[in-house]
């Protein structure tokens, strides 16, 4: 087994080849030590290269709802009327730290996804 560093995208490439080979090595094998080597240097490079910083709130706020089967009705206790929910799906309002905190308590959505607009 002869592994290097990922230092460019021909490496990247290489490696999810490498990767494809010994994706389903039965576990313990020579291989799946292997395996665990290759995705912990995709995952570093693509993060060093790649980064995705959080989400935006208002898509935040709508992927949740798509998870939770929630209708805008859904998020009046949490934003106020439905007029103010209109408005903050719609991006005419802005969240408040008040608003924040209930859909964060509420609906579990990250501090870090519906502060990343503010």
């Amino acid at each position: 087994m002869t592994i290097k560093p990922i230092r460019n995208d021909d490496d990247l490439r290489a490696a999810f080849k490498r990767l494809e080979l010994v994706f389903q090595a039965p576990e313990g094998s020579e291989q799946a030590d292997e395996m665990e080597i290759w995705v912990t240097l995709i995952e570093s490079y693509e993060r060093k290269h790649f980064p995705i910083g959080p989400a935006d709130p208002v898509e935040a706020i709508k992927f949740r709802m798509e998870q939770q089967n929630l209708t805008p009705k859904d998020l009046e206790p949490f934003l106020g009327s439905s007029g103010r929910v209109s408005e903050i799906l719609n991006r005419k309002r802005r969240l408040s730290l008040q608003m924040v905190r209930k859909l964060h308590d509420g609906l579990h959505i990250p501090f870090e996804s519906l502060l990343s607009g503010a």
